[in-house]
């Protein structure tokens, strides 16, 4: 399908949404083009600092396993 028939296509669809459903939508398409709502971006230089840190706690073995994530999560929805 080319860029034009699927605009068209989205421009079909878009009308028969609701409000709540456009919205929606364009809150995915701004998730899959990583577009941060609330503006915070962080430095190339950041982001490469926290990678590194993170991979340092890696290799430290500063790490949780499945099942201790799944305990936690438990523990989360218990709280609700």
């Amino acid at each position: 399908m080319n860029t034009i028939s699927v605009r068209n296509e989205l421009n079909a669809y878009l009308p028969l949404l609701s409000a709540h459903q456009q919205s929606l939508v364009l809150d995915m398409v701004k998730n899959i083009l990583h577009i941060d709502t609330k503006g915070k971006h962080i430095s190339i230089e950041q982001y490469n600092a926290e990678i590194e840190l993170a991979v340092k706690e890696v290799r430290e073995g500063k790490t949780t396993n499945h099942e201790e994530v799944k305990k936690q999560t438990a523990k989360w929805l218990k709280k609700k």
